[in-house]
Order: C-alpha cells, then sequence, then structure tokens
C-alpha cells in the first residue's frame, strides 16, 4: 500500500467516530469503547502509512470473520472518495448470479454512510422499528435474506429470534407418578400402606413419561452458502435458546460442534464465540466426508430417542458426492426425520442438477427453502408431522 497523507490532528478522532458509527449502521458492532482504543492505537501507530492505519481499525473494530468485507469496503469508501459509489451496481433482484455477492455488503456499506437516496428512509426505519405497520412485517417475512438492507436485516433477526419450534412430546420408556396413570405403582402403594393402620389402602399410579425428541441441527457455512449463514446462526440460537435437547452443528470442509457457545443467552456473545472458535467459514464444502465424520463421532451421541434432524445446504458438495450415498443413507436410517432446508429452492425454476443434491434428495424426508423468515416460520408444520413417519432403524 502508498502511504497516506496524514489527515488533521484536529479532525482525526471526530473522523474516527463517524467511521464508527458506519460501521455500526452497517452490521457491524463497534461500542465506544474501541473508538477510544483505535484513538489511542493511532497515536502510538501514526497515520503517515495506509496499510498500517487500516490494520490497527481493523484490529480494533473487528472480532467476526464475516464483518472483514463491510469494513474493507466501508475503509474505501469513507477514507478515499466518496465518487467509488457510482462504480457500485445497483442492488439487483433475486437473480442468484455470482455479482450479487459484492453487489450486497457494497448497498448496505453505502447505506450506512448515508450516499445513497435510500440512506434517509433506513436511518428513519432503525430508529422507528416499533411503527412498523403489519403490512410492512409481512413484505418482510417475505423478502430474501440476500436482497435486505442492513436495517431490515436487523429487523429480520428480531423476527427470528421470536421464532418458535413446537415439536409434539413423545412418549419415552421411564415411568414417573401421577395421579391417573394407567399402571400401578407397587411400591409406593406398600409405602402408603405402611405409615399408619387404614383400613383401605389407596393405589399409586404412574404413567409414561414424555419428552421433547431431540433437534441435531447441521449447517453448511461454506462460501455458497455465505450470504445465509449469519441469518441461520441466529435462527439457531433461537431454537437453542427455546428448548432442551438441541445440538447444533456447522461443516464447511470439517465438522465442528458449537452447541455450548450457542447456549449463551447473549446473542452477540454467542456469535462472537462460534466465530472464533470455527476456522473454516465460507471455505469449500465436503458434505459426504463432514456427515460421516457426525455419523462416526457424534450419531450415538445425540440421535437417541427420535431424533429429529434439520440440515441446511444448497448440496453443492466440493468432493463431488465422494462418500455422500452411504453417509446420507446412515444419518436417515439413525434419525426419526431427515428435513433438507436449500436456500436454491427460491428459484422457481430449481432442478437437482447437481451431484450431490441428486444424492441426497434420495434419503431426506422433507426439502423445503430456506431464504426468508416465512421459510423458516413453516418449519413448524414439518416438525408437527415429524413423528408420523415410520422409523427406520440403522442397517
Amino acid at each position: 500500500m502508498q502511504p497516506v497523507k496524514p489527515p488533521q490532528s484536529s479532525h482525526l478522532a471526530e473522523n474516527v467516530v463517524h467511521f464508527a458509527r458506519a460501521l455500526r449502521r452497517a452490521g457491524v458492532p463497534v461500542g465506544p469503547d474501541r473508538v477510544l482504543d483505535a484513538l489511542r492505537a493511532l497515536a502510538i501507530s501514526g497515520v503517515s502509512r495506509r496499510d498500517d492505519f487500516y490494520w490497527t481499525l481493523a484490529a480494533l473494530f473487528l472480532n467476526r470473520h464475516e464483518h472483514f468485507d463491510v469494513y474493507n469496503q466501508a475503509f474505501g469508501l469513507f477514507w478515499r472518495r466518496r465518487e467509488l459509489l457510482e462504480q457500485i451496481p445497483p442492488k439487483s433482484g433475486d437473480t442468484g448470479t455470482a455479482q450479487d455477492d459484492e453487489t450486497l455488503p457494497g448497498q448496505r456499506v453505502a447505506e450506512a454512510l448515508g450516499l445513497t437516496q435510500d440512506s434517509v428512509g433506513i436511518q428513519q426505519a432503525e430508529s422507528e422499528d416499533s411503527g412498523r405497520t403489519a403490512s410492512q412485517i409481512e413484505q418482510l417475512r417475505q423478502k430474501d435474506f440476500d436482497t435486505m438492507s442492513s436495517a431490515e436485516l436487523a429487523q429480520a433477526k428480531k423476527l427470528i429470534a421470536s421464532l418458535r419450534l413446537p415439536i409434539a412430546q413423545i412418549r419415552t420408556r421411564r415411568l414417573h407418578p401421577a395421579v391417573h396413570g394407567r399402571l400401578i405403582d407397587m411400591r409406593a402403594t406398600l409405602r402408603t400402606s405402611l405409615r399408619g393402620n387404614i383400613d383401605v389402602i389407596p393405589l399409586a399410579h404412574r404413567t409414561f413419561r414424555k419428552r421433547h425428541p431431540p433437534l441435531v441441527v447441521l449447517c453448511d457455512i461454506s462460501g455458497s452458502m455465505n450470504r445465509y449463514s449469519r441469518m441461520f446462526l441466529h435462527f439457531m440460537h433461537a431454537i437453542t435458546n427455546d428448548r432442551d435437547r438441541v445440538h447444533t452443528f456447522v461443516f464447511g470442509t470439517r465438522l465442528s460442534n458449537i452447541t455450548r457457545y450457542l447456549r449463551h443467552r447473549d446473542v452477540d456473545i454467542a456469535l462472537g464465540e462460534v466465530s472464533r472458535a470455527v476456522s473454516d467459514w465460507s471455505g469449500g464444502t465436503r458434505i459426504g466426508a463432514t456427515i460421516n465424520e457426525f455419523n462416526l463421532h457424534w450419531s450415538r451421541r445425540v440421535l437417541g430417542q427420535n431424533a429429529v434432524v434439520l440440515l441446511i445446504s444448497d448440496g453443492l458438495d466440493r468432493d463431488g458426492g465422494a462418500y455422500l450415498d452411504r453417509a446420507m443413507e446412515r444419518l436417515r436410517k439413525s434419525c426419526r426425520r431427515l428435513i433438507w432446508l436449500n436456500p436454491l429452492l427460491r428459484f422457481d425454476g430449481f432442478e437437482p442438477l447437481a451431484t450431490g443434491v441428486r444424492i441426497m434428495l434420495e434419503h431426506v424426508d422433507d426439502f423445503l427453502p430456506a431464504h426468508n423468515v416465512n421459510s423458516l416460520a413453516e418449519l413448524t408444520d414439518a416438525l408437527a408431522h415429524a413423528h408420523q413417519a415410520p422409523f427406520k432403524s440403522a442397517a
């Protein structure tokens, strides 16, 4: 990088504060404490070189890998020339092309810096969240995550946090005392008869205990799923804190168990821990290898008692479907129901042309879209019937 002319010292602090505010509006959590630390660090490192200035702010403002793209574009727009905004393509519809990955972060950064015509309306929407009408909320629920602005993403996260997945309770083989149980508890009846000289011995009853079955989530965090992984993490945090026996895994080129991180009540702290624990964000996808690893090391631990598995992936396997057939067959036979959520189903003309998609379709019970708030809410119907199909035991 080339040296940059140091700004006037009287305006440095003001510019850094405005830059931090723009990052917050773009979705990067930068608090006042980090701004103060950044000013102290800049006083030590200086601003004579552009790369020192860039990485000093990055080290203090960023704590998640997925925020780096937003920071990179915001730095270029804020500290160089605002005319660069004209080179950013306008936000397109849901075309599914590779260009969408670059268009959306630039659009959000431009809105955060106040360089678009919609930025004023976006800022008003952020300050008047409670004033949204029912029709606006319904439109937001139907909007694709990929086409949302930063303010709409914040609203969508709030809607996702309120989602509940009512899985029906199932009967277990364990018994517990009950007033009107069908079975006689002989031990409890005899203990009652020894308490005193009574003519009539009351019968104690017991019945089978009911519990929610385990819910296991396998989420793809590869590069092709980068636009949706962040929203799915909020979804997994919501359901993990809503019920017991929820086990969450993410996979790209390797499998990572993030269940204990998502149990933290604060979603920002939970996702921060996940970001530090997982090292293969936005990389390749090895679906067959990672599911095979899950079957070998985790299947017997978490798939007992009629577990339901949610598989969130687009089915694009870097290995071309190697090991995928046997791994999917084993996974399906180890759980009560296997539900596949695929963002590619948002396209009306979707066809299973990829090898991995065709292989996986042979082993799933439900194939559902997962690209907006409504699609995640529709999981309720699928999970309500999750225990009506006959169980297929593992071979």
